[in-house]
């Protein structure tokens, strides 16, 4: 049952203790007391400011909260309609009492990093979950029942708030849909020409994670890291007339997983081509999009090789006439960082049609006060690599240059013979927008900035933008490998793939064997102990102990870095909420000796028990 809610209209909310009554509306501001989350006093909190919004109502291990957006930024306008970014939230927990449990504020603390790093905006009155073509054909009423479910990010969050709005309309104008991904909104000319050039991508919440726990397609057809990118113009005219075009990115369709295991290069596994579930996410994709071009990136030789030939075996089985498959071998066209040779790719989707899939045009009536469309993208290039980030982000800044090119020739802005990139100052913000994009998708994903946004930006490879690739690089490793569990769980636990009410052994104790455990801190302690040994004054009739000691520590560290060397997989911060399914018996028990087969069987134990409460508990809920 929801709380009772004394307003939560657009600009102001209040709240009162949980009761088992329906939901009240009524116009006030947040001014009630309500307790503060963090369990650290018995006081109440008095709240009495307005707030812009409700992000959504989650229920974690002994309570709920309600998450009310604080702070918000203006990004821009979209024909008239304000977007806004988040900037600052606030939990409110839904209780009497001080809650000091540990659990429940790990959780907590999962859900503030996740919506503290996670950019989201809204607009109180334009549909960001839906491109300007799929708006024209939904349906009058309030936002969250025209959104895109792919892409309205809060949806879960919103569950009990939408549950509520069945029973009573009034509650919908508290419902407000949020994206995750990009927003940039900027006021512009080209050739002396007024407009507004937009970006906007949308990260589904579907099979949603981070680089290494979330690749490939799952059983209902969905993908990795899938996101729509709609590159918008907007003429500053009478009548005015709007220009979208659509392009999308995801992880390659069949079942597929790289395993970390420390090393640069984690182990890769095909699992299974997934026909049949290939055929369903495109399927769906049609179905949005019309025809496919499907662009892979992936590299030809060594490591990435399996994934390129599952990709296309499933291809050919499904033998779909608009379903194109397209092959760039990105590394070996453009290496010696002739990135310009991305137009050879550019050149052949033409070949192929792409030219033909047009986007979606819309010119304003203002005396009826609609928009009419003029016309439809009809087709869609979809583009990958192995992440979904780096390569693909270059291929389509440079796929949105080219329609871009088209668009304005068709708007009469610019000629054949002359195109925006003669305008120095477009040309900047064109390349920043993009290039700030593709740092935005890769940060949710990898935990860092995109790679080769110099060329982004400047049209150039640089040496400057190489070792920033390298930085990065490293940064990423160490995050993929050592970091990352936890970011997991926090999607995981946003998105409702994991209830923490439904599971009876709390999921953060660590089940690792002592030694295993142990092993990092000896070798800290090894490094420490040389380190002193090295640089603290000594007398100079100990030169020999000195040396003993060092080589004992020496000893030490080498046989504890081969220990973790050897048993990888237990180092690997791995995700706690939702079991990966990828992650075997016989690739954690140590080859040889096996000393570390009973944590796996404990751990096989402890996921399926949790497996099977989540099932009995959704059971209970039906």
């Amino acid at each position: 049952m929801l709380p009772k809610v004394c307003d939560s209209g657009r600009y102001g909310m209040s709240y009162a203790a949980s009761e088992p009554e329906p939901v009240v509306l009524v116009a006030g501001e947040l001014a009630n007391r309500c307790k503060p989350d963090d369990g650290d006093t018995d006081q109440y909190a008095t709240f009495g400011h307005s707030v812009p919004g409700i992000l959504g109502i989650v229920r974690l291990r002994i309570g709920k909260y309600v998450i009310v957006i604080t702070k918000c930024e203006k990004v821009g306008l979209i024909k008239g309609h304000v977007v806004y970014k988040m900037t600052d939230f606030e939990f409110i927990a839904l209780r009497d009492g001080a809650m000091r449990d540990k659990d429940e504020l790990t959780y907590l603390s999962l859900l503030k990093q996740h919506i503290k790093t996670g950019p989201m905006y809204f607009s109180y009155t334009w549909d960001l979950t839906n491109s300007m073509q799929r708006q024209q054909l939904t349906q009058n009423g309030p936002l969250w029942q025209k959104a895109d479910e792919r892409f309205f990010w809060n949806r879960y969050a919103q569950s009990e708030l939408i549950e509520y709005a069945n029973v009573n309309s009034d509650v919908s104008q508290f419902i407000l849909p949020v994206i995750f991904g990009y927003v940039n909104l900027k006021k512009t000319s080209i050739n002396n020409v007024t407009l507004t050039f937009g970006l906007i991508s949308r990260r589904s919440r579907f099979r949603a994670g981070t680089r290494y726990f979330s690749r490939g397609i799952d059983q209902q057809g969905n993908v990795s890291n899938f996101n729509e990118t709609e590159q918008l113009v907007v003429l500053e005219t009478p009548g005015q007339e709007t220009y979208s075009f659509v392009q999308t990115r995801g992880s390659v369709p069949v079942y597929w997983a790289e395993i970390n295991n420390l090393r640069y290069k984690p182990k890769l596994r095909i699992l299974d081509t997934a026909f049949e579930t290939a055929r369903v996410h495109f399927d769906k994709q049609k179905s949005i999009y019309g025809t496919n071009y499907c662009v892979n990136l992936v590299n030809q030789t060594g490591h990435e090789l399996p994934v390129k030939s599952a990709y296309e075996k499933a291809i050919k089985i499904l033998d779909d006439p608009d379903v194109i498959y397209v092959y760039f071998d990105f590394h070996h066209e453009c290496r010696g960082m002739k990135w310009h040779r991305v137009q050879l790719l550019i050149d052949r989707l033409a070949e192929m049609g792409a030219d033909k899939m047009n986007w979606f045009q819309s010119v304003d009536d203002p005396e009826k006060q609609i928009s009419v469309p003029k016309k439809f993208q009809n087709g869609v290039v979809r583009t990958n690599c192995m992440d979904c980030l780096d390569r693909t982000n270059v291929v389509q800044s440079m796929l949105a240059g080219w329609t871009l090119q088209k668009i304005l020739v068709d708007a009469k802005i610019s000629t054949f013979g002359g195109g925006w990139e003669d305008d120095a100052n477009f040309v900047s913000l064109f390349r920043n927008v993009w290039a700030d994009n593709a740092n935005a998708i890769s940060s949710a994903y990898s935990g860092t900035g995109a790679l080769k946004t110099d060329f982004t930006r400047t049209g150039k490879r640089t040496k400057m933008g190489a070792v920033n690739d390298f930085m990065n690089s490293v940064e990423r490793y160490a995050r993929n490998n050592f970091f990352d569990g936890p970011r997991q769980d926090a999607y995981d636990l946003f998105l409702g793939n994991h209830q923490p009410y439904e599971i009876v052994e709390p999921p953060f104790r660590d089940h690792r064997p002592l030694i295993i455990q142990s092993m990092p801190f000896i070798s800290y302690g090894a490094v420490l102990m040389i380190g002193a040994a090295l640089f603290l004054p000594r007398a100079n009739d100990a030169k020999l102990s000195i040396r003993l000691f060092i080589g004992m520590w020496l000893v030490i560290l080498a046989y504890s870095l081969y220990f973790i060397a050897r048993h990888s997989l237990a180092y690997v911060n791995w995700p706690r909420l939702v079991p990966l399914d990828y992650v075997g018996e016989q690739e954690v028990v140590h080859p040889g000796t096996g000393k570390i087969k009973g944590w796996v069987m404990s751990e096989k134990s402890r996921i399926e028990n949790k497996i099977r409460g989540l099932e009995e508990g959704k059971k209970r809920t039906e």
